[in-house]
């Protein structure tokens, strides 16, 4: 998503102040107008003259309007910023408060809440010039509503542009496996390199959190050929690994059948006889096993024996 949209669609601080809609201010300007007019038509019918319910109507009038344009509420979590004559007076609110029409404005309502600014950074070269896709979610308090309203036009624009250009010299100062590995370091830094861009303005940024890292799809594809084919020299590894663990435990069991042929001839015997207890088993020994070893005759018998087992179930 291009930054540029994020920051076009949040609401500007100008346009804050259509939001504080009064209506304690309207519901007392519309009563006074009314008991004004109420008067009016009493003082008439009473007999009194045509000036003098003028005035009296343009009092009412004055004292509505009044109201209208000085009274003030604020929320919870805001703080208006007034100004009279164009200084700075001070912070109002929350609730409720009066203004000197005409004398005072309100510059900004300054939500004291914890916000949340997307943010990202498209086709940026890292320190290997790998082109990477990287957003991110900045999460971000005004703690000074004072600095926040004098010190910059447009806090929000300005904390979103930090950041992003934050993200982008974090980037190219890392490589593609620091940040798809060391996200955890990334978030710090950016934290810690816009909390002291925007401390001047009022504001603490309380956490950045990395959301998506995209690489070229190319690149993605190198990747993973590259990490299956780390997986099968792995493999190859340790079957390799398992084959001299196994040769190295034939060799110990050899030393001890090499002065002592009876329990050689013993293992055999057990060999041939496992490997010829299943009916149709098919085993086959080395010439020089049968000669060595006087298994020919052994494993004729066995063979017999097998044989005839049918004949003597039945």
């Amino acid at each position: 998503m291009n930054p540029h949209t994020r920051t076009s669609n949040r609401p500007t601080q100008a346009s804050s102040d259509t939001v504080h809609i009064n209506g304690l201010a309207f519901t007392l300007y519309f009563i006074v107008i009314a008991a004004g007019i109420l008067l009016a038509a009493l003082l008439d019918s009473a007999g009194v003259s045509d000036g003098w319910i003028a005035v009296e109507v343009s009092l009412f009038f004055l004292i509505a309007f009044y109201l209208l344009f000085a009274l003030k509420i604020a929320r919870q979590w805001e703080k208006a910023v007034v100004l009279r004559l164009g200084k700075f007076r001070h912070l109002a609110g929350p609730g409720l408060f009066w203004v000197l029409p005409v004398i005072d404005t309100l510059a900004n309502w300054i939500d004291h809440r914890v916000m949340v600014t997307p943010f990202s950074a498209e086709k940026t070269l890292t320190k290997d010039t790998v082109p990477v896709d990287v957003d991110a979610v900045l999460f971000w308090v005004v703690w000074d509503a004072e600095k926040a309203a004098l010190e910059v036009a447009d806090y929000r624009a300005a904390i979103a542009w930090a950041a992003q250009t934050a993200l982008r010299e974090i980037i190219g100062q890392m490589s593609l496996a620091d940040i798809l590995v060391g996200r955890a370091k990334m978030d710090a830094d950016l934290q810690k390199i816009i909390d002291e861009r925007t401390t001047p303005w009022g504001i603490s940024v309380q956490s950045v959190e990395i959301r998506d890292v995209v690489i070229p799809q190319d690149l993605e594809d190198a990747m993973s050929r590259q990490a299956q084919a780390e997986r099968e020299r792995q493999a190859r590894v340790i079957l390799g690994e398992s084959e001299m663990q196994i040769a190295h435990s034939f060799a110990e069991a050899s030393k001890a059948y090499i002065n002592n042929p009876t329990a050689l001839h013993l293992r055999a015997m057990n060999m041939l006889f496992e490997g010829l207890k299943e009916k149709g088993a098919l085993v086959i020994v080395p010439s020089s096993a049968v000669d060595t070893m006087n298994l020919g005759s052994m494993s004729g018998m066995i063979a017999l024996a097998q044989t005839q087992q049918p004949e003597v179930k039945e």
